[in-house]
């Protein structure tokens, strides 16, 4: 499986964990570096010193390459960018933002860059940007997505199309199989996010992980269009927000109804009913919680059966 995305980031398999708030914390990332792939470090849900806390744990226990995904639109951006490399962080997935405002700091300190896209559109705007990789995320993913609900089968061939840098799949990829049809579509690489969110080294709550391991098809919706785009499981919660939505309460009422502390609450602190519950569509296949060495043995072997079943089919 060597090849750019490899290449790029000094690893053995080209499996990205997604950076997802509440789940990605230094264990899951460790963890998915010491099997071969890149573990990222979520931000997004960490102050400043708490994220200085979690790179140093994660440079303890592992001695392979990780990286920290950071939201752009993050309120204390200076000061999580020099922790990054203060601490020398060698890999930086951002998001949700312009990827012009950070790429060519963060690259001046020998950091590779890769950035979150949702159209081939933004694509373009990341190889203007200077960026190393770009990471196409499908609407099939959990939490935040992008506002042109393109899936993952669409998206990838439109950004390989678009630019020739290394090519990152995400959104509905959680099997080996799946790994190896983003590849025949162009993609380099994957990033995994549910998958992973569901290990036994993410740091989300038991009661979620429960949860999101007996979800059936259609157990996800996307909601939350006025505000931000986002994927969570069917609960009360989402419920009260179909409500708001039915009989059109505006932004502002909207975004009372969110609050804050939404996906802490659910993702971390286990609270099924008044948490935002954030996870991919692809969670309805999975029903038994595995290590990150048992998923990436798992992906690597299944990818092997899915390209002979090809091969074998030609």
């Amino acid at each position: 499986m060597n090849n750019r995305i490899c290449d790029l980031f000094g690893i053995r398999y080209p499996v990205i964990s997604g950076g997802m708030v509440w789940c990605s914390g230094w264990e899951l990332a460790s963890a998915v570096s010491n099997a071969g792939g890149l573990g990222l470090i979520g931000a997004g849900s960490m102050h400043p010193e708490v994220l200085r806390e979690h790179i140093r744990k994660c440079k303890a226990a592992t001695d392979k390459p990780f990286g920290v995904n950071v939201p752009l639109l993050y309120p204390e951006m200076e000061t999580i960018i020099q922790i990054i490399i203060e601490e020398k962080v060698p890999v930086v997935f951002t998001s949700a933002g312009n990827p012009k405002t950070w790429t060519a700091k963060l690259k001046e300190q020998g950091i590779k860059v890769a950035h979150v896209v949702s159209s081939s559109k933004f694509a373009r705007k990341c190889e203007e940007a200077g960026v190393d990789a770009v990471v196409a995320e499908g609407f099939e993913a959990g939490g935040h997505n992008g506002r042109e609900e393109t899936t993952t089968m669409c998206l990838i061939p439109a950004v390989r199309q678009a630019t020739t840098l290394p090519l990152i799949a995400a959104g509905g990829i959680g099997t080996g199989a799946s790994v190896a049809a983003a590849f025949a579509l162009g993609a380099e690489g994957v990033q995994i996010g549910t998958r992973f969110a569901l290990s036994v080294e993410s740091s989300a709550h038991e009661n979620f992980k429960s949860l999101c391991l007996n979800l059936n098809e259609g157990d996800t919706k996307l909601v939350l269009k006025q505000l931000a785009p986002t994927r969570l499981v069917k609960s009360d919660f989402l419920t009260a927000v179909e409500e708001a939505e039915r009989r059109g309460a505006s932004v502002e009422e909207m975004k009372e109804l969110l609050g804050k502390g939404r996906a802490k609450k659910g993702i971390f602190e286990g609270n099924l009913h008044e948490g935002e519950l954030e996870i991919g569509q692809i969670a309805s296949l999975f029903h038994r919680q595995e290590t990150v060495a048992e998923i990436m043995e798992s992906l690597v072997e299944d990818y092997r059966q899915a390209v002979a079943r090809v091969a074998a089919s030609l």
